[in-house]
């Protein structure tokens, strides 16, 4: 099944290109958002799931090196260590506040960056029928170079009516 996930496009906003009233640690924050074209047949969540972790696009260690189709490495874990079961059922509201309080830990966003944000980020999480949150998997779990994130959180977003599901990475390191 992983042939029928079509990676569609990708969008990065790099906090760095945006103008903040202090210095802080701005400029080390992101957010990579990945956006693939579901399966024609109906496929239940967990199967989902597993088939975008068996995706090449899922091979990013989010630390400069992009994806890479042989890695071996998933933000900062193993990718042994990713399976369906370490995602959790979040709902519209935890998504969106656990968002926006790393998005604004430091104060309020720029205009910009908060309007690129709304609508790269929020409304996406809005328009979700399903929104799938990782679960901390611990030290035990980080590959040989894994705790470079200060915070690391992904969600997976699936969109039926849209057709699409969303890897939605937000980082700091």
């Amino acid at each position: 099944m992983q042939n029928e996930l079509t990676h569609e496009d990708s969008t990065f906003i790099n906090f760095r290109h945006y103008k903040f009233a202090d210095s802080g640690s701005h400029a080390f924050r992101w957010v990579d958002i990945k956006r693939l074209r579901l399966p024609a047949e109906s496929v239940e969540d967990r199967a989902l799931l597993a088939t975008l972790i068996a995706h090449e696009q899922f091979r990013d260690d989010y630390a400069g090196g992009g994806v890479q189709p042989e890695g071996l490495r998933h933000g900062p874990y193993w990718l042994s260590a990713m399976a369906p079961e370490v995602y959790e059922s979040v709902g519209r509201e935890t998504s969106d506040r656990i968002l926006r309080e790393w998005a604004n830990q430091f104060g309020d966003a720029p205009a910009a960056l908060a309007a690129d944000l709304e609508r790269a980020v929020f409304e996406r999480l809005a328009a979700a029928e399903r929104t799938y949150h990782l679960r901390e998997l611990g030290e035990e779990s980080f590959h040989d170079w894994g705790g470079v994130h200060t915070e690391f959180h992904e969600f997976v977003l699936i969109d039926r009516s849209a057709g699409q599901i969303t890897l939605l990475v937000a980082a700091d390191d």
